[in-house]
């Protein structure tokens, strides 16, 4: 009852009322005496036991009991002695003012903020996946890679691309490509001899235009995806990566089109910035809705594995790779696949052209093996985004097997430049990015970009030599040249054009 009188007219004949409620009500003895003379029977109890009657009317958490006002810790009897009073008195409610009271107590306030705080730093380091992972996480699919499937079949005799039933009329006046394409098959083997030919891949793979373009032919494809590949002295793991990944995108009824950057000259390799420079210039040719940055070594072995973006965040795509043996990593986070270390983030990933720049691209300055991926991992963290990897039963890759290769030596200075990360991200990238192209070619399986991005500062100045390093294949290059088609009409990029760095 909110007051006296109506404690009075509805008759109450047992009123257990909390110390600390009773100064809340403010209810002098004068008062008790008075419901008393109205043979109310008036029982003032001490706080805990208001709150344990509370309590088993409408359980509250331990650390909202503990701030309550005036607790004190009776004994056995005193407790036994208040569950037969309450038993008897049914239960009275406590006045809202207390609640109010309670709610305005520093502890209280600092007990909430600090849980938020303790919730938001639990979902910023990936808990909620592992609560996904344990309670609503959908069952991951199964495949059997025991038995794979020929990543050529049902794709040369197909007059056209399937589209889904009732599917909406794109703006060409096609229907879209289903959401899911009808031609995906699970597993598809992946074989490292022989290696084949350009003829040979060329001949597999009829409706690839030049530049390596590729447009399913009876629907309008949904996403538009660059797959970009750094390159320097990698013919052999050129042949087999073409080989494989075009009949593989064309399953996945994608438009595509595949860009190889070679570095020119002698110095270090630099990965990154070659990732940096691929990027601007596809951007050049078309407004792309994915960017696939592509090791060459690295064959994917299941065609539902799409190779489209999130538009939430940047995606790593090779999360089981035949190298670490398709094992996950020691780690108590259930959603982390087969990676050599939580937060890798190089091998093959995805990012939309926005995404891209919203990170400022790759770092320029990681000059031989090590340390890039992990800078960019930083930098998706520092632009406000998050990692997300397909399930390990789809992430699977072979590598193609080679050795250390000469000009792409361990980076000594790796680590200074991951302490540096978090304050240069922003000045080092695609705004600080200069090269000069020197080449654009189009093949007929790819677009050839080769790029002078200079030399490592840092390390020892390099001879002068031939634009394309030692260990290249004369005859590989000369095979492309030859076949490459007639150029398409329109201005392309002069030899020695050299890009303004600044913006698109």
């Amino acid at each position: 009852p909110a007051d006296v009188e109506e404690v009075v007219e509805k008759g109450v004949q047992t009123l257990v009322i909390g110390r600390g409620m009773s100064e809340a009500l403010k209810l002098p003895p004068t008062t008790v005496g008075y419901l008393k003379k109205k043979g109310i029977d008036v029982r003032v109890l001490q706080t805990e036991q208001a709150v344990k009657e509370y309590d088993a009317m409408r359980p509250l958490p331990r650390w909202l009991q503990r701030c309550l006002p005036g607790c004190r810790s009776g004994g056995d009897d005193g407790k036994q002695k208040t569950r037969d009073n309450i038993e008897q008195a049914g239960g009275p409610r406590p006045h809202p003012r207390m609640l109010r009271r309670l709610l305005e107590r520093p502890c209280t306030l600092a007990l909430l903020v600090g849980s938020q705080l303790a919730v938001m730093m639990y979902l910023s380091l990936g808990g909620f996946r592992s609560l996904s992972a344990l309670f609503g996480r959908e069952q991951e699919p199964t495949f059997d890679y025991s038995h794979p499937h020929d990543v050529y079949s049902n794709l040369s005799h197909l007059p056209g691309a399937p589209v889904a039933p009732g599917a909406p009329p794109a703006p060409q006046g096609l229907p879209y490509c289903p959401e899911r394409s009808p031609l995906l098959v699970g597993p598809v083997s992946v074989s490292f001899s022989p290696v084949p030919s350009l003829a040979e891949i060329v001949e597999r793979n009829p409706r690839v235009e030049p530049g390596g373009r590729y447009r399913p032919a009876g629907c309008e494809p949904r996403s538009r995806t660059a797959i970009i590949v750094p390159h320097r002295a990698r013919e052999h793991h050129l042949r087999l990566l073409l080989y494989h990944l075009h009949p593989f995108l064309q399953r996945q009824q994608l438009a595509y089109g595949i860009y190889v950057i070679h570095q020119a000259g002698n110095g270090t390799f630099n990965r990154a910035k070659l990732l940096n420079v691929g990027v601007r210039e596809a951007l050049r040719d078309e407004e792309w809705d994915c960017l696939f940055l592509h090791d060459v070594d690295l064959l994917p072995e299941n065609d539902h594995n799409l190779y489209v973006c999130d538009p939430r965040g940047p995606r790593h795509v090779a999360v089981a790779m035949n190298k670490f043996g398709y094992r996950l990593v020691e780690s108590k986070d259930l959603s982390l696949p087969s990676l050599p270390y939580p937060q890798y983030f190089g091998g093959v990933s995805a990012l939309t052209p926005d995404q891209y720049l919203k990170m400022n691209g790759f770092p320029n300055e990681y000059w031989g093996w090590g340390g890039e991926d992990d800078d960019i991992a930083t930098r998706v963290r520092l632009a406000g985004m998050k990692i997300s990897r397909p399930p390990t039963s789809v992430g699977h890759y072979k590598m193609v097997k080679h050795r250390g290769d000469k000009g792409n030596e361990e980076n000594p200075h790796r680590f200074d430049l991951l302490v540096r990360t978090q304050n240069s991200w922003t000045q080092d990238g695609m705004n600080s990015l200069t090269y000069q192209l020197l080449a654009r070619e189009l093949g007929p399986l790819y677009t050839n970009i080769t790029a002078d991005i200079g030399t490592d500062p840092r390390g020892p100045r390099m001879p002068s030599g031939p634009r394309y390093p030692p260990g290249s294949s004369q005859a590989f290059r000369q095979e492309m040249l030859q076949r490459r088609p007639p150029a398409r009409p329109g201005p392309l990029p002069t030899a020695n054009h050299t890009s303004p760095h600044g913006s698109q």
